[in-house]
């Protein structure tokens, strides 16, 4: 856009002596400088125009600024760097699996926590350092399967010979020997120790599938 200057010594001319004849305002005077006039303003945009033409340049505020400048396409990837996805940051996206470095237009993204759920940082406990991986969807050794202590309180039946009419109260297996009337006995074992599964037991946590990227660089 073009900056307006005089194209005729307006204030010149009042210097000159009464004969000189370039002391007399002309047409082409008028016409000269209207001319440049019209130049300049015509270079000028159009303040009640919503479209540029062309590729408009602006200058590109630093990233801390709050003020009403331009924002322009270098501020807003700036921004985006620097504040809303630095490096550690999580992009998840439910329908586009396309890498975040190619959507957003910057860092080195790669694909995080497939499988998992994201839980919040707690200064101590089991949740208390960052990246860490725990649990297991399924596992048949370590926490995932019950311990005796565990097991909620239960009993067992199992049959044994009552008596034969004189010593109804002795306790007899499969003998008429009265010394083995007393004893210890041991029922049939049933289960298999395998571990928690989110199978037809509803163990699994409510969770959401999305696509899930972290910035690395």
């Amino acid at each position: 856009m073009a900056d307006y200057t005089l194209a005729v010594s307006w204030s010149g001319k009042d210097a000159l002596s009464d004969s000189d004849a370039n002391k007399v305002i002309s047409g082409d005077d008028f016409n000269t400088e209207f001319t440049t006039v019209q130049t300049a303003v015509n270079s000028k945009a159009d303040i009640a125009s919503e479209t540029f033409t062309g590729t408009p340049l602006a200058p590109t505020a630093a990233v801390s600024t709050d003020s009403t400048q331009i924002a322009t396409t270098a501020f807003v990837k700036n921004v985006l760097e620097t504040y809303i996805y630095p490096v550690g940051s999580i992009y998840m996206n439910m329908a586009v699996a396309t890498n975040p470095g190619t959507l957003l237009g910057f860092g080195t993204w790669v694909a995080y926590a497939t499988g998992q759920v994201l839980v919040g940082y707690e200064a101590s406990g089991t949740f208390d350092a960052l990246d860490e991986s725990l649990g297991a969807e399924t596992s048949t050794t370590g926490s995932t399967t019950l311990t005796t202590s565990q097991m909620p309180s239960h009993s067992h039946t199992f049959t044994q010979y009552k008596g034969d009419g004189t010593n109804n109260a002795i306790n007899r297996l499969n003998t008429t020997d009265e010394s083995a009337n007393w004893g210890d006995f041991t029922t049939n074992a049933t289960g298999g120790g395998a571990g928690h599964t989110h199978g037809s037991t509803p163990t699994l946590q409510p969770s959401v599938t999305v696509h899930m990227w972290k910035r690395t660089a």
